[in-house]
């Protein structure tokens, strides 16, 4: 046996399927800065993350316990935020396990089609790449930006897929899907598919999500998560919303222990009394300061297009994309590159961060071009 970790044995490559040996994975903001150096040496702007710190503490009762399968101080907590009651609740290990279970549920390995409408968050297509599904895709289209549907050529494709992933509000495009043409699709699909509607960025926009349609969609899901507005990215704390008959047949899919204690402890004060008070105000910070970066890259000679948002970021588009990225990467400033996302060519997304963190990034970027001139 080789315990050489420069080469992958022989064994693994003949063993595994082999679609996975040249599958790339998903590459996270994190993954690609990976061994960079220690967070308290960038500002980073590149995943959709909360500014700041939070204050938790967290109790080391029955830590040599399992814990629930679904806790209730977390599930009866989600219930009263989301207005949903319990039965239509399955908490996860963020939305990212939402969408391997809905998959691994609906979809028969290589029979089964998902479908989704790129530029679009890519964690949809690497589960089903994982999971042996086919991936339908109808990209989003619009005169005025990337955010509309393309209805007529989602009729073409009723009965070539099990699962329909939505994103509103859309990642890495940042606009909320209309609605109209949300009901459209899920009435489309009433009898041939499940429509997940990915509302990871909905605080941002709260007065539009699509959770309280659950009761008129039998094949309607949601997934909801307390990563962003709720500074809780580290937690991995996600919910799926959906009618108690879908909850219950993803019940049998996921692991018997999910939700550690400590992420239930903490996400069940998260989202309560002050806490939430917390949350709100976070929002509306989030979205000022999101219209003031909208503005000014709408001023600047080097930015060609700046998207509409009704999210805790801004993309934007400029034929000086490298330079851009490359002087604020100098700087120890990380954004997310989207140019390889379909439709996005020269695009790049920035994360609303805390007020001096954009400020510091204006900043470098005035520089770099003021210096380029001179």
């Amino acid at each position: 046996m080789s315990n050489s970790n420069s080469t992958v044995p022989s064994i693994v490559n003949k063993l595994a399927r082999a679609e996975l040996v040249d599958m790339l994975p998903y590459e996270s903001a994190r993954r690609l800065h990976a061994g960079n150096g220690e967070f308290n040496n960038k500002i980073w702007l590149n995943a959709n993350e909360a500014a700041g710190l939070g204050n938790y503490e967290i109790s080391a009762d029955c830590i040599n316990r399992y814990p629930d399968f679904q806790p209730d101080s977390l599930i009866n907590a989600y219930s009263e935020y989301s207005q949903q009651p319990k039965s239509n609740i399955l908490a996860t290990r963020g939305a990212d396990e939402g969408i391997e279970l809905i998959i691994r549920t609906f979809c028969k390995a290589y029979e089964d089609n998902i479908l989704i409408c790129p530029p679009t968050y890519g964690m949809y297509a690497i589960s089903a790449e994982n999971h042996g599904a086919g991936i339908v895709k109808v990209p989003l289209q619009s005169e005025t930006g990337i955010n509309e549907l393309d209805i007529n050529a989602l009729k073409q494709q009723v009965g070539n897929a099990k699962v329909v992933f939505l994103c509103s509000p859309g990642n890495p495009t940042g606009n909320l899907l209309p609605h109209a043409q949300i009901k459209e699709v899920l009435e489309l699909f009433k009898d041939t598919a499940m429509v997940v509607v990915d509302e990871a960025y909905i605080e941002f926009s709260a007065d539009k999500s699509v959770a309280s349609w659950l009761p008129q969609y039998d094949n309607l899901i949601v997934l909801r998560t307390l990563s962003k507005a709720f500074a809780l990215a580290g937690l991995r704390c996600g919910f799926t919303l959906a009618n108690s008959d879908v909850i219950a047949m993803l019940s049998k899919v996921i692991a018997p222990y999910p939700i550690s204690a400590p992420v239930a402890e903490i996400a069940s004060k998260a989202l309560k009394g002050d806490n939430l008070t917390v949350m709100t105000e976070r929002v509306k910070s989030t979205n000022t300061l999101a219209k003031e970066l909208s503005t000014w890259l709408k001023a600047q000679q080097w930015c060609t297009q700046v998207f509409p948002t009704d999210a805790n970021f801004v993309l934007f588009k400029t034929p000086h994309k490298a330079f851009v990225f490359e002087a604020l990467l100098a700087e120890n400033i990380l954004i997310r590159d989207q140019s390889k996302q379909p439709q996005l060519a020269d695009c790049l997304r920035i994360s609303i961060g805390s007020k001096s963190e954009l400020a510091s990034l204006k900043q470098v970027i005035e520089t770099a071009f003021s210096n380029l001139k001179s």
